[in-house]
């Protein structure tokens, strides 16, 4: 009993000395691992991927990916240093690249090193669903959820031991911890907490894609389509992402939202292609 007490306070002091504020939701978050570890992995493994694919360099679409990602950082440059966090951005390194590959995805590394695939094109469709994909995967590495993903991860597994080492025993108690535990933790926990981020990204994505002067709306009817083009997925609480059809009714709720704090910018106009 004592044991557990004593862990369970190190893991409540830990987690409240291990926190970072994220500036768009001004959520406390976790970050056992700090950024000035993560981000030079996130940059090494970048240049490794890049030199493993087949980059498009020197095209019309691989150039209109390296735009769209400046004006969205840009577009969040500007919040930040408007919200009181100048300098947030000091550690990030912007790199936009398109790949050859018919996977219809796009992903951003810590610290802003972002691939767009060029099977997600036709889907994004124009300007304005590239800037849909950009805002979100933008958002993510703004938002620090590489960071936050390291750190529950962590916390898990740090569970995961405890719970071995309370139940050490009795084996029969420390079988069932170890069998139920997993699909628990995963299913209650990590999933639900990776949908979380997914919906952040949307979120902040929308205000920074208005930001850059492209309609929010876009993103929903990106959904649409992504919606359409998609097969059998599994039901959303099984699944590291929500439903096409819950982002597109929260991309719809939420694009006024977003409209409006451009507006704050001097943004009065907002293209649909």
């Amino acid at each position: 009993m004592k044991f557990k007490k004593t862990l369970s306070l190190l893991g409540i002091l830990v987690f409240i000395v291990a926190c970072a504020t994220n500036p768009f939701t001004g959520k406390k978050t976790m970050a056992l691992v700090p950024n000035s570890q993560i981000f030079p992995m996130a940059f090494q493994q970048y240049d490794q991927f890049l030199a493993e694919n087949n980059v498009v360099t020197g095209t019309a679409e691989a150039n209109k990916i390296k735009k769209i990602g400046q004006e969205i950082a840009i577009a969040s440059e500007r919040w930040l240093n408007a919200n009181g966090y100048a300098g947030y951005l000091k550690d990030y390194q912007w790199e936009y690249n398109l790949v050859n590959d018919p996977a219809v995805n796009a992903w951003c590394m810590p610290g802003g090193k972002i691939v767009f695939y060029t099977g997600i094109l036709p889907i994004a469709q124009n300007d304005a669903g590239i800037a849909a994909v950009m805002g979100h995967e933008v958002a993510h590495a703004l938002a620090n959820h590489g960071q936050q993903r390291m750190s529950a991860a962590q916390y898990q597994g740090l569970v995961a031991v405890a719970g071995n080492v309370a139940l050490s025993k009795d084996p029969k108690a420390q079988e069932d911890f170890n069998k139920y535990y997993g699909i628990g933790s995963t299913v209650g926990v990590m999933l639900p907490f990776s949908r979380n981020h997914e919906s952040e990204a949307d979120r902040i994505g929308l205000t920074l894609m208005a930001m850059a002067g492209y309609e929010p709306l876009e993103a929903a009817e990106l959904w649409k389509r992504m919606k359409a083009n998609g097969g059998q997925a599994p039901p959303e609480f099984l699944s590291t992402h929500p439903s096409s059809q819950t982002r597109i009714n929260n991309i719809t709720s939420w694009a006024t939202e977003a409209k409006a704090e451009a507006r704050k910018f001097g943004v009065t106009s907002f293209k649909r292609r």
